[in-house]
C-alpha cells in the first residue's frame, strides 16, 4: 500500500490543477479522479512506485488489464485519455521528459448509425392541433427542429432577431461559434406565427424565442422531457428525443436530394467524413427495397 503513497499524491496534483487551474466541470473532476485511482491501483501492482518509472510497455499493459475486464472500446479510451492528460502534466511539471502515453493506440468504439423516425412518424408526431399555448409552443419547436435540422443548442438558442419569417429563414450559432442561416420551411413559419401571438402571455424576460412557463428561455432539459412525452402521446414507436429529428432531417433530405454537400451545409458539419454516415443509413434503405422487389434477392429466400 506504502507504493501507492507517491503516486497518488502526483494524481491529487493533477486534480487539483484541474479543479483550480483549469476550471474543468465536476463531472470531469469526478471522472479524471476515478480513472486515475484504478490506474494508480494497477500501477503500483506493477512495483512501481513513481511515475517517471512509468514505460510504453507498462501503459500497453494497463490497456491489455482493462481489455481482460471487459471494458468496453468507449470506456478504455476514456481511461487511456485520463492517463495520457495526466501524464502531458506531468511533462509541463516537468517531473517526466515525455509522456510514456502517447503513440499508444486508443481502441475504437464501433460507430452506431443514427436513429431516425420514418416520414409517416413524423407526420404523426407533428400532427398537434390544440389551442393550448405550451402545446402550440413544442410543435412549433418540433417543427423547427425537423425543419432545419438544428442541433439542440441551436434550439434554445434562438433570439427574436434571429428569425426572418417573410424570408423562411432563421439564423443560428452552431459548434466554434459558426453562424449560419437556414431556410426553414412555411409549416414551421406557421407555427412560429401562432407561438409568437401566445408568448407575450407568458411574461418573457428575454428576448428567446422558446420560453418556459416563467418567461424564461426554455432550458435543453425541458425541451427533451417535453419531446418525450409527445411521443408517447402521439403514439410514435421509439423514444422521441430531440436529436433523433436532427437525424430524421438528414435522412429524409440525403434521400430526397442525394446532395451530401447540401446536407452537410444544413447540418453545420466541419467535415463531410460527419454527414457521410447518413449514406450508410440511405443504402440500408435502398438495400431493403432491394431485397424486397429485385428477383435475384427472393429467391435466396424460404
Amino acid at each position: 500500500m506504502n507504493t501507492i503513497v507517491p503516486l497518488q499524491a502526483a494524481v491529487d496534483g493533477f486534480l487539483r490543477y484541474v479543479q483550480v487551474e483549469r476550471q474543468l466541470s465536476p463531472l470531469t473532476h469526478e471522472n479524471y479522479a476515478r480513472q486515475l485511482a484504478v490506474l494508480t491501483e494497477q500501477v503500483s501492482e506493477m512495483n512501481i512506485t513513481d511515475w517517471t518509472q512509468l514505460e510504453p510497455m507498462h501503459v500497453r499493459s494497463l490497456a491489455a488489464k482493462g481489455r481482460r475486464a471487459g471494458l468496453q472500446p468507449a470506456s478504455l479510451a476514456l481511461r487511456l485519455s485520463a492517463l495520457r492528460s495526466f501524464l502531458d502534466w506531468l511533462v509541463s511539471q516537468g517531473v517526466l521528459k515525455a509522456n510514456p502515453a502517447k503513440g499508444i493506440a486508443t481502441p475504437r468504439a464501433p460507430r452506431h448509425l443514427p436513429k431516425n423516425i420514418d416520414v409517416d412518424e413524423v407526420n404523426q408526431l407533428l400532427s398537434i392541433d390544440q389551442n393550448d399555448p405550451l402545446a402550440v409552443r413544442d410543435r412549433a419547436m418540433m417543427e423547427v427542429m425537423y425543419g432545419a435540422g438544428l442541433r439542440l443548442s441551436e434550439l434554445v438558442g434562438i433570439d427574436l432577431r434571429h428569425l426572418d419569417l417573410e424570408a423562411g429563414e432563421v439564423w443560428v450559432t452552431g459548434k466554434g461559434s459558426k453562424e449560419r442561416r437556414l431556410p426553414i420551411g412555411r409549416t414551421a413559419v406557421e407555427w412560429i406565427e401562432k407561438w409568437l401571438t401566445l408568448r407575450a402571455g407568458f411574461a418573457p424576460d428575454g428576448d428567446a424565442l422558446f420560453i418556459s412557463k416563467e418567461g424564461k428561455r426554455i432550458s435543453v432539459r425541458n425541451v427533451q422531457k417535453r419531446f418525450a412525452e409527445w411521443g408517447v402521446k402521439q403514439g410514435v414507436s421509439s423514444h422521441v428525443h430531440p436529436h433523433k429529428l436532427r437525424h430524421s432531417f438528414a435522412t429524409h433530405m440525403l434521400e430526397s436530394s442525394g446532395d451530401l454537400r447540401a446536407v452537410q451545409e444544413l447540418l453545420g458539419h466541419a467535415s463531410l467524413s460527419t454527414t457521410q454516415i447518413y449514406t450508410h443509413l440511405d443504402f440500408q434503405h435502398l438495400a431493403s427495397v432491394y431485397d424486397e422487389a429485385h428477383p435475384r434477392a427472393k429467391r435466396g429466400k424460404s
